[in-house]
């Protein structure tokens, strides 16, 4: 186990996904982070490694289901919750149906490619073999900010090397 959490809510275990967003800023990916709970310890903590992998599959949600599937030793994860800073694309999504997650927290919505209500519902589908129980805005003002700050920076920064400047706004 990496920590023990237990007595902690949604918002304490927010605050460590938000760190590990804060990870993923500054190794300059997309400020995203994932921690998964299991018994009131924490089991994983991932943030997205895109850029540094050089994989578009690297998102926070996928690297933390890897790792908590193997330090359990099973791809079933139906008492796990995940927080996330960001509603999951569909891809990870998906893999949260896959897995049986739990429940799903996570902090702002993303308008453009979410999927878990925003713009698809995959984890809350009846037509799926699993319902991932889901809770929304946790720490959403934190997330946006931190998610505006970046891009505004990233923006900054492509104006200044005389690049298009054609990236989302922070308001996801």
């Amino acid at each position: 186990m990496i920590g023990d959490v237990h007595g902690q809510g949604d918002d304490a275990l927010m605050r460590l996904a938000l760190e590990e967003a804060q990870a993923a800023a500054e190794a300059g990916d997309i400020p995203v982070g994932a921690v998964a709970v299991l018994a009131g310890a924490v089991v994983g903590r991932q943030h997205n490694r895109k850029e540094d992998l050089a994989d578009p599959t690297a998102h926070a949600e996928l690297l933390v289901l890897r790792e908590v599937a193997s330090r359990l030793g099973r791809w079933r994860l139906p008492d796990v919750t995940l927080y996330c800073t960001m509603e999951p694309c569909s891809m990870c999504a998906g893999a949260m149906v896959q897995a049986r997650i739990g429940r799903l927290v996570y902090a702002v919505d993303d308008p453009r490619a979410g999927a878990a209500g925003s713009v698809f519902n995959i984890v809350e589908s009846p037509a799926l073999n699993h319902q991932v129980q889901v809770t929304r805005g946790v720490l959403a003002g934190e997330a946006q900010a931190q998610l505006a700050e970046f891009f505004a920076e990233l923006r900054q920064r492509r104006r200044e090397k005389g690049l298009a400047v054609a990236l989302p706004s922070g308001n996801l």
